[in-house]
């Protein structure tokens, strides 16, 4: 049976019963125009109150004219309070003040001791899913599969198909053994046509990896 899909084009994918579209949820990639931030199809977040600026609502530090970027795979959930705190938010904090001088005073902030050095860029895996309020930190790096648990504090590197949660966080459990993880990242279901997927959806939320094999 061929099923249908949203496009994922389509800003709000979400339909109301009375066919209007539900404002609160939305695809990114259409739905974001900043040169720094790069998202797959697919992924989606939400808000209880739309935000008219969706960047902005998520990534708040993050300018257009920042050297980091953030890197977002396919098929990603972010729930509602989701903040991507990237480097462009960081004071220097290596001397004996972190008052960030050169931001008042005018001028080229390039190069001036007051101002820290080009942070690293933010990395979220695919079909990752963040759960309200989580904060995910500069230079975090989450695998793929992972689940952030509401209102954590994401920092460094998350493996994939880790289960997060706590501030700082820290790995509840992982979801899966390693033998089926390393057979999930190969598989890569979030690279397949999504006619495919769709016919394989048993197998992929119920967890049958025989049959995603086959």
């Amino acid at each position: 049976m061929t099923r249908s899909f949203a496009d994922p084009t389509q800003m709000h994918p979400v339909m109301l019963p009375d066919g209007t579209p539900h404002p609160g949820t939305v695809f990114l990639k259409p739905a974001l125009s900043h040169p720094r931030i790069f998202v797959g199809d697919y992924t989606y977040a939400s808000a209880h109150v739309p935000p008219a600026d969706w960047a902005g609502h998520l990534a708040p530090y993050l300018y257009d004219f920042s050297p980091e970027a953030l890197h977002i795979g396919k098929f990603c959930q972010f729930a509602d309070g989701v903040q991507f705190i990237t480097a462009s938010a960081n004071h220097r904090y290596d001397g004996f003040s972190s008052f960030p001088f050169a931001i008042f005073g005018g001028g080229e902030m390039a190069g001036r001791p007051s101002m820290p050095d080009a942070g690293p860029d933010t990395v979220i895996g695919h079909d990752v899913w963040i759960g309200q309020g989580a904060r995910i930190l500069p230079g975090a790096r989450i695998g793929c599969g992972v689940i952030v648990g509401a209102g954590a504090v994401v920092s460094g590197q998350v493996p994939d198909y880790a289960i997060v949660s706590g501030n700082p966080s820290r790995v509840m459990r992982m979801r899966f053994d390693a033998d089926t993880v390393a057979a999930l990242l190969d598989i890569a279901w979030w690279d397949w046509p999504i006619d495919r997927i769709l016919a394989h959806e048993a197998a992929i939320c119920g967890a049958d990896l025989a049959a995603l094999r086959g």
